[in-house]
């Protein structure tokens, strides 16, 4: 019957310190910094598999946890299955009775409300950022005439590993250009 922590941050320049003090009572503690969007957390998995029936996983904040209430319910059902509580330390939250329960639940679920509505906002200000003619991804590198002038050297049989290297552009920058509709196409 270990405590056993998880810590994240979300950036390589964030600092783990503060979560590592407050976990400090744990007997084993895995630590990544990596974005709960990002993908793959290994040392999230690497957690979930060590942890083992009579255990307590330990987090500062749910947030540090899972990305989604879905994924938080998933996290939950996995250590209900393994026969481990769950100790939430700034959010007071500790699963091993109804109440902690019940809180947990709660908050994934507002956690979850925040992260969507935080999106729409962001949504709606990008928008009106496009209704203002705000040009969003990268710029072009080449002009209309270097793209014509591209598929023009591709018809006569020069390789791509040549346009690559004679425009400074990457294998697949080359093919999207060659695809791009320029002034001179759209006619």
């Amino acid at each position: 019957m270990a405590l056993v922590g998880y810590a994240r941050v979300s950036s390589v320049g964030q600092s783990l310190d503060v979560q590592l003090d407050k976990l400090k009572d744990c007997r084993k503690i895995f630590q990544e910094k990596k974005s709960a969007a990002g993908g793959k957390r290994l040392q999230l998995t690497a957690c979930l598999e060590y942890v083992r029936e009579g255990d307590t996983l330990v987090v500062t904040r749910l947030d540090r946890l899972a990305r989604s209430t879905l994924h938080l319910c998933q996290i939950a059902d996995e250590l209900k299955r393994k026969e481990v509580e769950l100790r939430v330390i700034d959010q007071n939250i500790n699963t091993a009775d109804a109440t902690g329960r019940l809180l947990f639940n709660m908050l994934g679920a507002i956690n979850q409300f925040e992260t969507e509505i935080r999106s729409e906002r962001q949504l709606d200000g990008i928008n009106k950022a496009k209704e203002k003619g705000v040009k969003f991804g990268a710029q072009r590198k080449l002009t209309d005439g270097q793209i014509n002038e591209m598929r023009e050297k591709r018809k006569t049989g020069v390789l791509i590993k040549n346009l690559m290297q004679d425009y400074k552009l990457s294998k697949a920058s080359v093919y999207r250009y060659l695809e791009v509709k320029t002034e001179e196409t759209k006619n």
